[in-house]
C-alpha cells in the first residue's frame, strides 16, 4: 500500500510518499480502508520532532513513522475477538490518541474497535474525517470528559461547565476546527454563543448559530464581552489570560492549547482555568455522529489535497487562518 512516512524530521518537505506493508489487525482492532484522513496540529508536531505526547511516556515513537490520528473508511478484516463491528461497515475514528501512533496517512489502517463509530449515512468520508479530534476535543471541553486520566497540567479533573438557555460561552478561534464545533455545541445546549475570529468568517459563524460576532482585529473582546459564564480558547499562548476579563464570578476559561495566568489574578476574579487532554472515545464520536447525521452539526472543510500531496496540505495549515478541517483524501 502508500502511506505517507516521516524518515526524518523537519518542515513539509519531509512528508514521504512510500510503498509499506499492508497492517494486520491485532487484538481488539479491525483493519480499515483508508478513505479520507484529517489533518490535525499533532500531525506537525510530529513531523517537526516532538515524539512523545506531553504527560504520556509511552507514546514515544521511532522512525520512520506514519503521521496521522483523524479517519474515515471501511472495514476490511476484523480480528476474531471484536464484536460489533463488520466487513464492509463505514466507520470514523481518532486513532489511538494521546500518542504519535495513529498511523492514518495511509491506504489502509489498523484501528481499534473502541477508537471507531459508525459513520454517520449522512456524511461523507471527507467530512467524516474532519470531524473526530477536533470534535471530541469541543465535546470533551464542553459536554462530557468521558474519563478519569489526570492531565499534565493540572492537579484537577477538568469539569465542563453545565451549558443551557441563560448561559454565555465565548468561543475564541470560532472558525477553526475546534472552534466551529464548539460554537455548534454550545448552541445545541442552547447557550448564547459569542463568536471571536477574523472579520473574513462573520458570516460563517452567524451561519453556525453563533449570536454574536468580534471581529479581534479591529475590537477588543475583553472590552466588549462581560458577566460570560464561560471562555473556550481554541488560540492559546500569552494572551489568553484577557478573556479572564469577559466572565462573571464564578465562570471558566478553558485554553485547549496553553495560555499563560496569573494564579493571584485568578482568585481575585473569581473565576477558574481548567485544561483537558482529548483522548479517542468511540462512544463518544457515535454521539457525536447523531449529531452529524441529523444536520444539527456540520463539518466545515477548509481544503483536500490528495493523500500523495500531504506536503501541501502541511504547507496549507502553516499559512494559518483555516476555516474549519484540511483532509486527505484516498482513493477507493
Amino acid at each position: 500500500m502508500r502511506a505517507i512516512r516521516l524518515h526524518e524530521h523537519g518542515g513539509p518537505e519531509v512528508l514521504r510518499h512510500d510503498e509499506v506493508p499492508v497492517p494486520e489487525p491485532g487484538p481488539g482492532e479491525v483493519l480499515v480502508r483508508v478513505h479520507a484522513v484529517g489533518v490535525n496540529p499533532p500531525d506537525w508536531y510530529l513531523r517537526g520532532g516532538l515524539t512523545s505526547v506531553p504527560g504520556e511516556p509511552d507514546s514515544t515513537i521511532s522512525l520512520p513513522v506514519i503521521p496521522g490520528t483523524d479517519v474515515s473508511g471501511v472495514v476490511e478484516a476484523v480480528a476474531a475477538d471484536v464484536t460489533g463491528l463488520a466487513v464492509g461497515d463505514e466507520v470514523f475514528g481518532l486513532l489511538r490518541f494521546p500518542s504519535f501512533d495513529g498511523r492514518a496517512y495511509a491506504e489502509y489502517v489498523a484501528a481499534r474497535a473502541s477508537d471507531l463509530a459508525r459513520k454517520p449515512a449522512g456524511v461523507d468520508h471527507v467530512h467524516a474525517a474532519g470531524a473526530p479530534m477536533a470534535g471530541l476535543t469541543a465535546w470533551q471541553f464542553l459536554i462530557d470528559v468521558g474519563h478519569d486520566h489526570p492531565s499534565l497540567f493540572q492537579e484537577e479533573r477538568h469539569r465542563p461547565t453545565a451549558l443551557g438557555p441563560g448561559t454565555t460561552v465565548v468561543v475564541n478561534g470560532a472558525a477553526g476546527g475546534v472552534g466551529h464545533f464548539a460554537v455548534q455545541l454550545a448552541k445545541w445546549k442552547g447557550a448564547q454563543v459569542v463568536a471571536v475570529a477574523s472579520g473574513a468568517h462573520e458570516a460563517f459563524l452567524t451561519g453556525l448559530g453563533a449570536d454574536r460576532f468580534i471581529d479581534y482585529t479591529t475590537s477588543r473582546p475583553e472590552d466588549l464581552v462581560h458577566d460570560a459564564d464561560l471562555v473556550l480558547d481554541t488560540v492559546g499562548g500569552p494572551r489568553s489570560s484577557r478573556f479572564l476579563r469577559t466572565l462573571k464570578r464564578g465562570g471558566a476559561h478553558f485554553p485547549v492549547f496553553l495560555g499563560e495566568f496569573d494564579d493571584e489574578e485568578v482568585a481575585k476574579l473569581g473565576v477558574t482555568v481548567s485544561t483537558a487532554q482529548v483522548r479517542s472515545d468511540g462512544a463518544q464520536l457515535a454521539e457525536l455522529g447523531r449529531l452529524l447525521d441529523a444536520g444539527t452539526v456540520r463539518v466545515e472543510i477548509d481544503s483536500t489535497y490528495a493523500l500523495a500531496d500531504a506536503r501541501a496540505a502541511h504547507e496549507r495549515a502553516a499559512r494559518g487562518h483555516i476555516r474549519g478541517k484540511i483532509v486527505l483524501t484516498v482513493a477507493p
